[in-house]
């Protein structure tokens, strides 16, 4: 019991270190993409949604790709450490890129670097139990966050001394680090023989998973990127140098309180806290509706860091016990799958009622979707510890 306790804490800490790295470089250039493409790539507000969903859709694919290959060979680490690589190989190639069209290639590798993430937490959720798991996979999602903090100061700091190219390619340096750590410490137990599982079907499973599954993806439909957010800003008054620190303000909550909402769903129960992020999305359309003013915008990313900090790690987990153990990276990557399938049409929605009747209109839609979801959350029942 000992020595499989202290497995899980390596396992754990491991990835959450992996996560931390690979965020870092990630956040040094997530809180200037959108003006990088939008201010020096040329394109306008339906090509960002546009690339930002087309992006998302393909997290999903890659994740859905992943869990059931994972499943039907019962390996899932060499998916993890790969898609490291992956994002740290599309980082280097935003750095060579001179127009819009260029930035879709690198832009589907680095969505592609995602099939890291199903066979990661179906380790996780494999050892943990109920009474931890919501604890465990709060400290991966929290610390995701806090490498996001680290890389948000860091292109604060330095963005203006390298410029956008040089600065890309050393944004590839913490995931190449991240790769190599899944690579040498974590420890898979090999199989002798593969033997292929079938693939998952809807029978496989339960009312609640599809009703949970059903209501994200109504959420999902309206829960556009993070640019949109930035662009906001940027129109209402604030400058551009201090749009990364917007962001660095929505990463920071989320990164502080991932683990806190992981715990408290550990005790309240899932459903609780999933309300919970969802409320705090709501909270923030209703800013970003009614009011304009400075300090209106900036509780505006407190509010979306309470709502990612919620949601990420009580949906995750959430899903997982849902899910058939049997094909749980196979749920969990299907769960992502029809999320990130429902964020291109989000995201390019978004900026197509943008650019043709305003600014607030994706958020209003937003939050009718999202009064949607949380009436249909009404009737998911939890599974018992």
């Amino acid at each position: 019991m000992k020595n499989k306790e202290k497995k899980n804490g390596t396992t754990v800490k491991t990835f959450a270190l992996a996560s931390l790295l690979n965020d870092l470089g990630a956040n040094m250039i997530y809180p200037i993409w959108p003006l990088f493409l939008t201010t020096v790539l040329g394109a306008n507000m339906s090509i960002l949604g546009l690339v930002d969903g087309l992006g998302d859709a393909l997290v999903s694919l890659s994740q859905a790709a992943s869990g059931y290959a994972s499943d039907r060979l019962k390996k899932r680490k060499v998916f993890i450490w790969l898609g490291y690589l992956l994002g740290a190989a599309s980082r280097i190639g935003y750095a060579i890129t001179t127009t819009w069209p260029m930035v879709i290639p690198f832009r589907i590798l680095d969505r592609a670097g995602k099939i890291r993430d199903s066979p990661r937490d179906a380790i996780v959720a494999d050892e943990s139990k109920h009474e931890n798991r919501g604890k465990n996979f709060g400290i991966i999602k929290g610390m995701d966050k806090l490498g996001g903090v680290f890389g948000i100061i860091l292109c604060i700091l330095l963005i203006n001394f390298f410029g956008y190219q040089t600065f890309f390619m050393l944004a590839a340096i913490p995931s190449i680090i991240s790769a190599v750590l899944v690579y040498y410490i974590i420890k898979e137990k090999k199989q002798t023989k593969i033997k292929l599982y079938k693939g998952i079907k809807l029978t496989n499973l339960t009312h609640n998973y599809k009703l949970f599954l059903a209501l994200s993806a109504i959420f999902a439909l309206g829960s556009f990127s993070y640019s949109f957010l930035l662009v906001f800003a940027n129109k209402t008054g604030y400058q551009t140098t201090f749009i990364p620190v917007l962001y660095l303000i929505y990463v920071i909550f989320a990164a502080a309180f991932s683990l806190p909402f992981g715990k408290l769903s550990d005790k309240l129960g899932r459903k609780k806290v999933m309300n919970l992020a969802l409320l705090f999305w709501a909270m923030t359309c209703i800013l970003f509706i009614f009011f304009n003013t400075w300090w209106a915008i900036l509780l505006t990313f407190v509010f979306y860091g309470l709502h990612q900090a919620a949601l990420l790690p009580v949906q995750t987990t959430y899903v997982s016990e849902l899910a058939p153990k049997k094909f749980r990276a196979s749920a969990l990557g299907g769960f992502q799958m029809i999320i990130g399938l429902c964020a291109l049409p989000a995201s390019l929605i978004a900026g197509i009622l943008w650019d043709s009747f305003g600014a607030t209109i994706p958020f209003i839609l937003s939050l009718a979707l999202t009064a949607i979801a949380i009436a249909m959350l009404h009737f998911v029942k939890e599974t018992k510890k």
